[in-house]
């Protein structure tokens, strides 16, 4: 591991997302749910989740942000990688990382000598319930009797990632904000309700556009009206939270590991993404891939083996059955670094905004909050 001092876990257990989902359903009275952020008993709650809207990116644009900014709130970490499919899987489980087994964008399939995409899915090779089998807060709420709803694009239902993530769960498809709305006040009629609202074109626009550029900024001041007109058909007797799934930041330099000969000897297959890369090494090379990625990166970014990053609680705590997803070295982008594979995913050396590090402008998201 390059000699950077204490590097920046995710506080697991305390401030994190997956405390949060189970917070709501301590706040719901559902038994065994450690309410952690201590939020307000009530028997509603909304999760309104802005795909890609960091806590540092949120306090640098006010005037974008009249609605959101007048709400109190402060950061939880996200968990590592930084990315959606890890973060929506916390949520989704109330889980870190290293328990759920979501471990970022592409992984290692265990004994396939491939990778699996956990957005795309892999067209039925993979099944979800297994791939990610622990329990959701969908079905825990359900179980207690909480009527639980999860509100989003039409295009990702019965997806294999959502298939992963959202079971037990009644999925109401809603394309358009007006229709976000709508559903969810709806679905906060019965007595007892627990609602997700999703909502993902401020992560489309930070990625094609740039976090911070003027595309952006506009798409973010839709989202915080997004937010207070949903603040404002939420019934008494709700608590409505806001928060996010990561931040965001725009690499300057973007170094193509087919470019250097040193990083690509001894890899079996390059995972992850381009702020947080998983490496699987081929049998016996991975000292010495860690040995080229440490000499190679320097200071520009934390470089663990497997084990290492376990240790220094990455992932939180690990279920031995996922160690095998994580890669044998993992690499993970500081300051203006993105680290890319462009002959195999030419998408990476085309995004302009990028997520998934430890830094705060990636790990860092909003908790904010209103009880009606």
């Amino acid at each position: 591991m390059t000699g950077l001092g204490e590097i920046p876990v995710p506080r697991y257990g305390e401030t994190a997302l997956a405390d949060l989902s189970s917070s709501v359903l301590g706040s719901l009275g559902v038994a065994g749910a450690a309410n952690v952020l201590d939020l307000p008993e009530l028997p509603r709650a909304c999760v309104l989740l802005i795909d890609g809207m960091g806590w540092e990116l949120l306090k640098a644009h006010p005037e974008e942000t009249p609605f959101l900014s007048s709400l109190p709130g402060r950061a939880l970490t996200a968990g590592f990688p930084a990315t959606t499919v890890t973060s929506l899987s916390s949520l989704s489980t109330g889980l870190p990382p290293g328990a759920h087994g979501m471990l970022g964008y592409q992984v290692a399939v265990p004994g396939e000598g491939r990778l699996l995409n956990c957005l795309r899915w892999d067209n039925g090779q993979t099944d979800p319930e297994s791939f990610q089998p622990r329990r959701t807060v969908y079905s825990r709420a359900a179980d207690a009797g909480i009527t639980s709803s999860y509100i989003a694009s039409g295009a990702y239902m019965g997806s294999g990632f959502n298939s992963a993530i959202t079971r037990g769960v009644k999925y109401v498809p809603a394309d358009g904000m007006g229709q976000l709305v709508a559903r969810a006040e709806e679905a906060l009629e019965g007595k007892r309700a627990h609602v997700t609202v999703y909502h993902s074109d401020l992560d489309t626009a930070g990625h094609m556009y740039g976090a911070g550029s003027k595309t952006w900024r506009h798409q973010l001041r839709f989202v915080d009206l997004l937010a207070e007109r949903l603040a404002e058909v939420v019934p008494a007797g709700t608590g409505l939270y806001v928060t996010a799934d990561h931040g965001m930041t725009n690499p300057d330099e973007k170094v193509d590991i087919d470019d250097h000969p040193a990083l690509t000897e001894g890899v079996a297959l390059f995972g992850g993404e381009a702020r947080a890369r998983h490496v699987y090494t081929v049998d016996g090379a991975a000292d010495d891939v860690l040995a080229a990625y440490t000499e190679f990166f320097g200071d520009r970014a934390w470089v663990m083996s497997r084990a290492q990053a376990v240790a220094a609680g990455c992932f939180g705590p690990v279920d031995p059955a996922m160690l095998p997803r994580i890669g044998d070295v993992v690499a993970v982008a500081r300051g203006g670094l993105a680290i890319v594979r462009t002959a195999v995913d030419p998408i990476d050396g085309l995004m302009v905004g990028m997520h998934g590090s430890l830094v705060p402008e990636e790990q860092l998201v909003p908790l904010l909050w209103e009880a009606r």
